[in-house]
């Protein structure tokens, strides 16, 4: 199993003809997806490597039946838009790699999804992986890379940065561990689904036997994630990788994402390893030590 997608997930691209999404529209077909259409307004008619152009969501559906999820890659102003029209068209897994989006418009699109039964990933992401299944987004690059740095296993990964999200899936695999589902879940100070909310998918999973995570200083997610793990008695064993100590010294500084932004004391590294430690979390000093201290966890666990 998986969760989130699987080889059988049809979905579009909105904004396809971008530079950007003709590359993620290359990557995701090498890797064996089904992109059932593409939306750029004005450009129907056209296609990116066979993948038909439409005006619009709706014609796409009109075109080919219900589909399962999208990719939104267009500029900012106009992510809002994109993602309420798919919403109001069905679909139930969006994926935004878009960054730079004003809050309110990230909070809105969180709100209609949450009312429509539907789920966001991201933005500012790279999208989701299960390996072997297949591939929503530009999570791995290219699929030479990709199929080198992801293995079908049992260890699943949720990560803040995109690129941390594979380098510690190659750190997996090459210490023998597969991965079920990798999940960039994006670096905005509000995104789609936090830890706390992908726990329950990956609980429900029973191909997952664990999950790494990568996290960075400045939210509320590590401790919401600690607290659904108390509360809901998670059968699941937690190796996290906190980067970016040293701002425990720089208060207000940023640190790569723009959710990062460390504004009080609970924000700090310090605070957020103390949290999730107590929750039964193990904190990994570097993200070589993970696969250890996974094999440590799973053992314990047998």
């Amino acid at each position: 199993m998986s969760i989130l997608i699987s080889k059988d997930t049809r979905f579009i691209i909105q904004g396809i003809t971008g530079r950007e999404a003709v590359n993620l529209t290359r990557e995701n077909l090498d890797y064996g997806a089904t992109i059932v259409g593409g939306v750029t307004p004005g450009r129907a008619g056209r296609d990116v490597y066979g993948v038909p152009v439409y005006d619009c969501v709706r014609d796409v559906v009109a075109a080919h039946g219900a589909v399962d999820g999208a990719i939104i890659s267009v500029p900012p102003g106009f992510t809002r838009d994109a993602a309420f029209e798919a919403l109001e068209n069905g679909v139930k897994i969006i994926v935004i790699v878009t960054e730079n989006i004003p809050r309110k418009d990230v909070a809105q699109m969180v709100e209609l999804a949450n009312l429509r039964g539907a789920r966001i990933i991201g933005p500012n992401c790279l999208g989701i992986i299960s390996p072997g299944e297949a591939k929503m987004g530009g999570v791995g690059g290219p699929a030479a890379n990709t199929r080198q740095a992801y293995t079908k296993g049992n260890i699943g990964i949720m990560s803040r940065s995109g690129g941390m999200t594979t380098e510690i899936a190659s750190t997996l695999t090459a210490a023998g561990f597969g991965q079920s589902t990798a999940v960039s879940i994006g670096g905005d100070a509000i995104v789609g689904s936090t830890y706390a909310e992908l726990m329950p998918l990956f609980e429900d999973d029973p191909e997952t036997h664990a999950i790494a995570i990568y996290s960075e200083p400045g939210g509320r997610m590590e401790a919401e994630l600690a607290e659904w793990v108390v509360t809901n008695k998670s059968r699941l064993p937690i190796v996290a990788f906190m980067a970016g100590r040293f701002m425990d010294e720089m208060k207000g500084m940023r640190f790569g994402h723009a959710g990062t932004i460390v504004e009080g004391v609970e924000d700090t590294t310090a605070a957020k390893i103390e949290r999730m430690e107590n929750a039964g979390i193990s904190v990994a000093e570097r993200i070589e030590e993970i696969p250890e201290l996974i094999r440590k966890r799973l053992a314990e666990k047998r």
